[in-house]
């Protein structure tokens, strides 16, 4: 891809921030429309989209996890799963250590838990485990594992 020009590449940062910012608002809703459904599906992969550009790695291992986020919350497991391997995939080519690799496997986790997969949900609620107490920050850390029990939430489809 080639390389934006810096003002398209401000551009792109500040649409990539808006739009993530949007989907959590949404997510935190107890009961969403189908239009509210739509927009933060179509929000998450915005963002996405635009970190592509503006971002790097990081940004787009998070972009990566934001969407699997929206499609387990949705219970779209394959989805979910697939966004959630790619967040990973980030993670490990690009040496993406602390919390983003434990929420990489958060995301895997939760998705195995919409699925119904046990066996890999046991194994990615282990790497989450061991990634999260490699978390720096303590904010961070506990925010993480805070965030990690709610996969015992999740009902399989």
């Amino acid at each position: 891809m080639k390389q934006a020009p810096r003002k398209e590449k401000e551009l792109h940062r500040t649409l990539g921030v808006e739009e993530f910012n949007l989907v959590w608002p949404l997510l935190g809703k107890q009961r969403r429309t189908r239009d509210e459904d739509d927009t933060m599906v179509h929000a998450a992969h915005a963002s996405r989209f635009h970190w592509g550009i503006a971002g790097g790695p990081k940004e787009w291992a998070i972009g990566e996890w934001q969407i699997s986020h929206v499609y387990a919350v949705l219970g779209r497991e394959e989805s979910a799963s697939y966004h959630a391997n790619r967040c990973l995939e980030l993670c490990n080519a690009n040496r993406l250590g602390d919390f983003l690799l434990a929420y990489a496997y958060e995301a895997l986790a939760r998705a195995d838990a919409l699925a119904g997969r046990r066996r890999d949900l046991r194994r990615h609620l282990a790497s989450a485990y061991e990634a999260g107490l490699k978390i720096g920050e303590a904010y961070d850390r506990k925010r993480f594992f805070s965030d990690l029990k709610t996969v015992a939430r999740v009902k399989p489809r």
